[in-house]
C-alpha cells in the first residue's frame, strides 16, 4: 500500500508537470518504470517490443496526464495504460485473438487441491530450468487470466487495484486468479515433479 506521504508527493509532481515543468514527469514515472516494463514483457514475451510498449505507455500517460483522477493510484493508471498498449500490439499481430471468458462457469478446468504457487520450494525456483518452465506456463495462459495472475501474484496488487486496472469486478478478479492458478498447477505439476521429486511428499498438489 502506498503511503499518504508518497501520494502527496505524486500529487505535487503531477501538478508540477501540468503547470509546465516537464522534467518532473521523469521523476514521477521513475519508481514505476520497472513495473510497467515487466507488465508489457509478461504479455508480449519480447524484450524489444516490451520496451517499445512501455515507452509508448509513458508517452500516452504524459499526453493524458490531465485526465488522471486521484481516486485511483497513479501506478494503477499507468499499468492500465501499458496493458491496453500491449493488448493492442497482440491483436495487431493476431487479429483473431480473443479471450472469451464466462466468469460464472467452471469451464474446462477441474477443481483441485490448491496450494499457493509461491510455496514451490525456493531451491527449485532458483534453478534455471524450473524458472524457464514457469515462464513458458505463464505465457500459455489465456490473456485475461495472465493479466490477473501477473497483477496479483507478481506485481502484488490487491484485489481492488487489480479490478480497477482491468476494468472488471472484484468477483471476476478472484475467479480468474483461481483459474489461472489451476491452469498453471495442471501444466507445471508433472514437470516440477521430475525437477524436484524429493519434494513430492511435502507438496501433495505436485
Amino acid at each position: 500500500m502506498q503511503s499518504p506521504a508518497k501520494e502527496r508527493d505524486e500529487a505535487a509532481m503531477i501538478a508540477d508537470v501540468l503547470a509546465g515543468n516537464t522534467e518532473s514527469f521523469h521523476e514521477l514515472i521513475r519508481p514505476h518504470e520497472r513495473s510497467v516494463y515487466l507488465m508489457a514483457l509478461s504479455l508480449l514475451h519480447n524484450e524489444a517490443e516490451a520496451e517499445d510498449a512501455a515507452q509508448e505507455a509513458f508517452i500516452k500517460a504524459y499526453r493524458n496526464l490531465d485526465r488522471f483522477r486521484s481516486e485511483s493510484r497513479f501506478s494503477t493508471w499507468l499499468i492500465a495504460i501499458v496493458l491496453n498498449e500491449a493488448r493492442a500490439r497482440l491483436r495487431r499481430k493476431q487479429p483473431a485473438l480473443t479471450d472469451s471468458i464466462d466468469d460464472t462457469s467452471e469451464g474446462s478446468v477441474a477443481p483441485a487441491q490448491l496450494t499457493d504457487w509461491r510455496e514451490i520450494p525456493s531451491e527449485s525456483l532458483e534453478r534455471q530450468e524450473v524458472r524457464t518452465l514457469i515462464r513458458r506456463a505463464l505465457a500459455s495462459l489465456p490473456l485475461a487470466y495472465r493479466e490477473v495472475f501477473v497483477l496479483r501474484e507478481l506485481e502484488e496488487r490487491n484485489v481492488q487495484e487489480t479490478a480497477e486496472t482491468l476494468g472488471i469486478t472484484i468477483a471476476s478478479v478472484k475467479m480468474r486468479l483461481h483459474r489461472a492458478r489451476l491452469m498453471l498447477q495442471k501444466q507445471l505439476a508433472p514437470q516440477l515433479v521430475s525437477a524436484a521429486p524429493a519434494r513430492r511428499r511435502r507438496f501433495p498438489w505436485f
